[in-house]
């Protein structure tokens, strides 16, 4: 993220915010979360929720944030708890939480959904979304189809999911890609998402992701679909409901404005200097440090030096091109936490 832009500001109406909160490492992602989003903007005119999965026959255990700390800060920070069921999902694919908890947003307000493992670095009323046209992260690697040798190529496996929706599949195609490369094919990373009605998009989401998962087409019989399933629904909900690829211009959201940064090893490996200043100044005071030390990646990677180290083993100018090379090169210095 070398060489950012001053941004002008653009007028976008007022839209709601959220991410999932549950036990474990997610409540201390979505408390950062939050501490980030209000100092990049402490006047937002929209409303900040921390979605959370209530217990129900498909969780083992009680999977609400069980941090009374975790509690205060949200709400310090003005975000609403939304609790939401997960009558299709659950344990079994936590994934699905982004999918089911958009049921439980305020209808007809647009929303854009973050993952909690994101820092938002600038004022996201700047960014120029268009909630008639939906889009999703790009920020994404060619994960899924895993092409097998003899079986159908990139064609044949989105085509035939286009074709169980009444989808238009040929619109989806990046015509300057080359034919089986997966760029050609629309796939969105799930990190974020955003569209004018979250009961409309979490609908469609729902449906086609249940459909897929209970019904798949043969095309797919050799396709693992764990974890990949919502990124495999996701470019279908977003075509359907006419957006795209295109729907956000490219540079504000997982740029200038947000970072996806998905395990803090990661984030001090390869993000730019500014990600870090951010992360490392809305963890600072005394009592966000108090809370976000209970979990130990984050008191260990922020607080005990192990992200400076982490860091000064890449260069951010020549950064490998394989992520996995990233990954293995912090497990050896047992810097891989998460």
């Amino acid at each position: 993220m070398a060489g950012r832009k001053t941004r002008k500001k653009t007028k976008v109406a007022a839209f709601n915010v959220v991410v999932v909160g549950q036990s474990g490492r997610l409540q201390y992602e979505a408390a950062l979360f939050c501490a980030s989003f209000r100092a990049a903007m402490p006047e937002f005119p929209g409303r900040l929720f921390v979605a959370e999965p209530q217990p129900g026959p498909n969780w083992r255990g009680d999977p609400r944030m069980n941090d009374a700390g975790v509690r205060d800060l949200l709400a310090e920070f003005g975000a609403e708890i939304l609790p939401f069921n997960t009558p299709h999902f659950g344990e079994s694919y936590p994934y699905g939480n982004k999918i089911e908890c958009l049921a439980a947003l305020p209808e007809g307000e647009p929303f854009v959904f973050f993952d909690t493992d994101t820092l938002i670095l600038g004022d996201l009323m700047e960014v120029p979304f268009d909630f008639d046209r939906p889009s999703a992260s790009r920020k994404v690697e060619g994960t899924w189809p895993q092409i097998e040798l003899y079986g159908p190529g990139y064609t044949a496996i989105w085509k035939s999911l286009y074709d169980r929706f009444a989808l238009d599949f040929d619109s989806s195609i990046d015509l300057t890609q080359p034919d089986e490369y997966w760029r050609r094919y629309l796939y969105f990373n799930a990190g974020f998402f955003y569209y004018r009605c979250p009961r409309v998009f979490g609908t469609r989401f729902t449906e086609y992701a249940v459909s897929i998962r209970d019904d798949r087409p043969a095309e797919l019989v050799c396709q693992s679909l764990d974890p990949w399933l919502d990124q495999v629904a996701l470019p279908l909900v977003i075509q359907g409901l006419g957006g795209g690829r295109d729907a956000l211009p490219e540079g504000w959201l997982d740029g200038t404005h947000s970072c996806h940064y998905r395990l803090l090893p990661l984030l001090y490996a390869r993000e730019d200097d500014v990600v870090v200043q951010v992360l490392e100044t809305v963890a600072a005071p005394n009592r966000i440090k108090k809370v976000l030390k209970a979990h130990e990646p984050m008191k260990r990677m922020i607080y005990q030096g192990k992200g400076a180290k982490a860091r000064a083993l890449f260069d951010r100018d020549a950064l490998p091109r394989r992520e996995q090379v990233i990954r293995n090169t912090l497990k050896r210095e047992k810097l891989w936490l998460r």
